[in-house]
């Protein structure tokens, strides 16, 4: 994302959210226009395919337009609600496809089966993902819940301070220690794979 769009999403004021929600027309293509590059990039990146992505997109601005989802000024930045929003509707739509493939490839007769692959997923993504997922469950668990909050939430630290009822410094030191025990961890299995 180059600087320019990120200066335009980190600056989208929260009273243009709150507008658009009521059907301001000049407001919401105001935040459309703030938005909407940093939004399908997420979804592209999550989704993998640029259909997809801006079907999420139209999505999600389609219910802001009809008042469906609202911006609360209390919860967050307008840009973090947006990319939260995105983000889950990406992920929800990821695993409902992941959930249909498993459908069609299970086996009539009940017997167990071993379940496909993400779409997009190689072996080698699939390898890392496995590592990621064995070096998450090896934190601690209030790292664990912290990184975890953060990425597939998109919250804050203060947001997440809030979420579990710590203090600001005790989630900043878990999201530190639990980071680089995953920066460490990926650097060795990283090295490892390259010796092979």
């Amino acid at each position: 994302m180059n600087t320019a769009t990120r200066y335009a999403a980190s600056t989208i004021d929260p009273k243009v959210a709150i507008q658009a929600g009521k059907g301001d027309n000049s407001s919401f293509i105001q935040l459309y226009d703030q938005s909407s590059t940093i939004l399908f990039s997420l979804a592209l990146r999550i989704l993998g395919n640029r259909e997809e992505a801006a079907d999420i997109l139209q999505e999600i601005y389609v219910d802001i337009w009809k008042r469906a989802v609202r911006y609360d000024i209390g919860r967050g930045t307008p840009i973090a609600w947006l990319i939260t929003l995105t983000r889950s509707r990406a992920i929800d739509r990821l695993q409902a496809s992941h959930h249909q493939l498993r459908r069609q490839a299970s086996p009539t007769d009940g017997t167990d089966h071993v379940a496909m692959p993400g779409r997009f997923e190689s072996p080698a993504d699939q390898a890392l993902r496995t590592v990621i997922s064995k070096i998450l469950e090896d934190l601690p668990k209030a790292s664990r819940q912290a990184i975890e909050l953060a990425y597939y939430e998109g919250l804050l630290p203060a947001e997440i301070a809030a979420r579990v009822d710590q203090p600001l410094d005790a989630v900043l030191a878990r999201l530190k220690l639990g980071l680089s025990k995953l920066h460490k961890s990926l650097e060795a299995y990283w090295e490892q794979d390259l010796s092979a």
